[in-house]
């Protein structure tokens, strides 16, 4: 392909999507800001979109235009030049055959970029037009699992590295020890996939490191056995755990800043036949949310859940199953309220975190602050709102109901099935039921249900089981995802929350105290509050293709 002797300008002309007094103006600001090409001047001054501009470029070179979201990038090919240059000339070699390199790039015709890249790999390069923006996303994603494995290979063939100390900004170093770059490597792929937990897993002849990612375990690394001991050691230290001890469950947190976000880890150790198993939960609070303006919810629940703030005093629990974002919707809902003029104090197990003008305290067993006596101690602080962690017992449950009743706002987390079983929940911790009555404001019970991949989404007969389980005849075609590379070849890509929002009226605080059947308080809001159950809106993502049977099944199975 020959580039030099063609202007970028006349391409564009002559394809019609510049008129000369365009073309004029553009080359006359190149001539005072000489760093900016032609076609970036043009697309920043609107007479030309990328798309328009790699169409032209494409008929002209006769290069095809690639999407690479849609595109497997083999990562030794990427690897055959450093990250500074691909993000220098904004590009990413993407596969390699018959000793030729495939070279995705936005500017076919910067030939400098591609006689540095033929100099440093030693390769004639053939070229495909991709976006701007597709490339560096995908630089990213391609360069941190370069760096994952190849800090893996390094640890493999060095065991034991001695030099283990604190890294606040996560990154990767050749000058680092093996097993701290491979800790640091594995954070920076779980962070840049989306993954909730990484899973550290010790057997007989291996370690495996798997992610889950949108609520599915996914295999990433696999290590040699010897490498185990020092891994642990390593996240041990930062966790500020006992590194001796090994045959006892220890947990702990630590703080990173990966890309300018600080986030704390949770880790959790646990003995295993084979050595201690690790477990690093990500408690950040970045995560793309649909209708995050709206905590998450649609229209109608957020209208909901506004009403039930308005009450001064009374608790208000959020609850669902370990992962369904209780925390995240917590943190949302105070961070509305600190916009008002009230004392906010908090009592979390860790703080997952740091909240403007909210008083955050954090539980510490061995110095003898616990949910219970720190609650106690929020008491006497004059605040307006509280927030528990988490209700685990009797003794969590009965101080956040006393506070509630004396005027406070409490907000809290629990384990339940659904809005209403709440209730039944708090009168089995031993609470009294005038005490759940008189204290109980509202119940938000959530979900979070995976979302079928865009980019491997496919259509299917409805089978006769599958209407009778969602009970309509009239449904004939669901959708599922075949599994794909964007999706870890899972047929999911990531998720969206449903909500039950229960807000306690006068006639359910009657209903409590009179101790009747959950049934019949279910019964009541459905037909009183409009409150749409779990299963009829994880049903609704189904029919509309959201989400598939198998997350249909799994969420009815739950709550039934």
């Amino acid at each position: 392909m020959e580039t030099k002797n063609i202007r970028i300008g006349d391409v564009l002309k002559n394809a019609g999507f510049i008129r000369e007094e365009q073309l004029q103006e553009a080359l006359a600001y190149q001539k005072i800001d000489k760093s900016k090409r032609l076609g970036a001047i043009l697309v920043d001054y609107g007479y030309v979109t990328e798309a328009q501009l790699l169409q032209a470029l494409s008929q002209r070179l006769n290069v095809e235009v690639l999407d690479l979201n849609e595109t497997v990038i083999n990562l030794d090919a990427a690897g055959k030049i450093p990250q500074n240059m691909a993000i220098k000339y904004n590009l990413i070699p993407i596969s390699e055959a018959n000793n030729r390199l495939l070279v995705a790039m936005n500017d076919p015709l910067d030939f400098y970029a591609m006689e540095d890249v033929r100099l440093i790999t030693n390769m004639p390069i053939d070229v495909v037009l991709a976006t701007k923006e597709v490339i560096l996303a995908t630089i990213h994603n391609a360069y941190t699992e370069i760096e994952a494995k190849k800090a893996a290979s390094v640890a493999n063939e060095t065991v034991g590295g001695t030099s283990i100390s604190f890294v606040e900004e996560i990154t990767t170093n050749e000058k680092d020890a093996p097993i701290v770059n491979l800790v640091n490597s594995v954070l920076l792929k779980g962070y840049s996939a989306g993954a909730s937990d990484i899973h550290i897993e010790p057997f007989e002849n291996e370690t495996i490191i798997r992610m889950r990612i949108d609520g599915l375990i996914v295999e990433y690394l696999t290590l040699e056995p010897n490498l185990h001991q020092s891994l642990v050691a390593r996240i041990k230290i930062l966790s500020n755990l006992d590194i001796a001890e090994r045959r006892s469950p220890q947990d702990g947190h630590f703080r990173v800043r990966i890309d300018k976000v600080d986030m704390n880890i949770r880790t959790s150790s646990i003995p295993t036949i084979y050595g201690e198993k690790m477990v690093l939960r990500f408690l950040n609070m970045n995560t793309a949310l649909d209708h995050a303006e709206q905590f998450g919810m649609t229209p109608e629940d957020y209208e909901k859940m506004l009403q039930v703030l308005k009450s001064p005093h009374g608790v208000i629990y959020i609850t669902g199953p370990t992962g369904s974002g209780k925390t995240t919707t917590l943190y949302m809902l105070l961070e509305m309220l600190s916009k008002n003029a009230v004392n906010i104090a908090t009592i979390e197990d860790p703080v997952e975190k740091n909240l403007a003008n909210i008083n955050q305290t954090q539980v510490n067993i061995l110095a003898g602050l616990t949910f219970e006596s720190g609650l106690r101690s929020i008491l006497r602080q004059d605040p307006d709102i509280i927030m528990v962690g988490e209700t685990r017992d009797n003794e969590t449950a009965s101080i956040a109901v006393r506070s509630a009743i004396t005027g406070h706002l409490v907000l809290s987390t629990i384990h339940t099935n659904d809005a209403v079983s709440t209730i039944a929940r708090l009168e089995d911790m031993g609470v009294e039921p005038y005490m759940v009555a008189n204290s109980l404001t509202g119940v938000v019970a959530q979900r979070l249900v995976k979302k079928i991949c865009n980019n491997c989404r496919e259509a299917y007969q409805a089978s006769d089981i599958e209407r009778e389980l969602l009970n309509d005849e009239s449904v004939t075609t669901l959708y599922r995802g075949r599994g794909c590379h964007l999706c870890n070849h899972t047929g999911y890509k990531g998720r969206t929350a449903i909500h039950e929002i229960l807000a306690v009226d006068k006639t359910i605080r009657t209903m409590i105290s009179r101790k009747e059947p959950t049934e019949n308080i279910y019964d009541y809001v459905e037909q009183n509050q409009k409150l749409i159950p779990l299963r009829k809106s994880v049903e609704q993502l189904t029919k509309s293709g959201v989400t598939t049977m198998e997350e249909f099944l799994k969420l009815s199975y739950y709550v039934e």
